[in-house]
């Protein structure tokens, strides 16, 4: 899927801005849309990620220590929660796998906010291939079916001389 996003860019000549959160995934909840963020405050390594996944049940595995407090692992059909129990921001993390078994991040807190009308258009221009190129906020946006949800990525629009 990585490499779909990034040839798509490269294709179209335009190169993905450098700005954190340029991707995000957009899960429809009953409560709503849930937006997940590839950055966020609570970072951990590949280590700790596997230990904690080791212990991951359904019902939220034990309590193990991080070096952001200590942590719980949920396992939920489609991958992993994190929840730390005693953080003040991005208290929730979504564990995902690539293609390749690589470890995928998701942030329950991140910089983009956007507005339910916004998500709303996004998540129905998705098709499996990526839907068509939105303007969102002076921003071009492509959003991708995914196994977890919507994906959508954005990029800066290039400046014309």
């Amino acid at each position: 899927m990585r490499l779909l996003l990034l040839a798509l860019l490269l294709w179209g000549g335009f190169l993905a801005a450098r700005a954190a959160d340029d991707v995000l995934l957009i899960q429809q909840g009953p409560q709503g849309f849930v937006v997940w963020h590839t950055e966020g405050a609570s970072q951990l390594d590949d280590d700790t990620v596997m230990e904690l996944l080791l212990t991951a049940t359904p019902e939220g595995g034990p309590e193990l220590p991080t070096a952001l407090g200590p942590a719980r692992a949920y396992l939920l059909p489609e991958g992993a929660l994190i929840r730390f129990l005693t953080a003040s921001k991005d208290r929730t993390l979504l564990v995902d796998r690539d293609a390749c078994g690589h470890i995928k991040l998701w942030h329950a807190e991140g910089a983009t906010a956007l507005s339910d009308e916004e998500l709303t258009e996004i998540v129905m221009s998705a098709l499996p291939e990526g839907g068509p190129r939105l303007s969102i906020r002076g921003r071009y946006a492509k959003a991708f079916l995914g196994k977890l949800g919507v994906i959508v990525t954005f990029w800066n629009v290039p400046q014309r001389r």
